[in-house]
């Protein structure tokens, strides 16, 4: 069975942002499987915001619109 690639800097970099994320809905009321749903579906849109320089509190601000 052959390893996986180790994982880039950005993608490194991405999916703390998104843990963080994940704390900011849990902070706003989202359970912790309501905030982890939420950024799997939306994944392409969390990617953007988080290439547009949004912080993990704009970004949870923006989810909860």
């Amino acid at each position: 069975m052959s390893k996986a690639p180790p994982l880039d800097a950005d993608t490194l970099a991405l999916l703390a942002w998104c843990q963080q994320v994940e704390q900011q809905l849990m902070a706003r009321g989202a359970t912790e499987r309501e905030a982890q749903q939420h950024i799997e579906e939306q994944a392409d849109w969390y990617t953007d915001l988080f290439y547009d320089g949004y912080t993990p509190e704009q970004a949870a601000a923006e989810a909860m619109h």
